[in-house]
């Protein structure tokens, strides 16, 4: 989701999911899947930039997420096996 401002300067937050094209006319045009059009006062850079953005921050939490914890790490490190899951430590 990305916020993004109405040409009457009203704030909307954005599925960018849903952007099929963006156009410059000179307003920004944003067309989405649905058909609906959405004119703002970002440019078209702007609205990639926030798009690059959002997308950053999703990924990492999800590489956060995945990652081994640092205790896993190191008894890997040293050769021990991962504890099972259940077993008391």
């Amino acid at each position: 989701m990305i916020r993004l401002t109405r040409l009457n300067h009203v704030s909307l937050v954005l599925n960018s999911d849903l952007i099929e094209h963006i156009e410059e006319t000179p307003d920004t045009v944003i067309t989405l899947t649905t058909g609906q059009i959405v004119r703002v006062r970002e440019t078209a850079d702007q609205v990639v930039a926030r798009i690059v953005d959002f997308r950053r921050r999703v990924f990492r939490t999800e590489e956060l997420r995945t990652e081994e914890p640092p205790e896993a790490k190191a008894s890997a490190a040293a050769g021990a096996a991962p504890p099972r899951p259940g077993a008391l430590g």
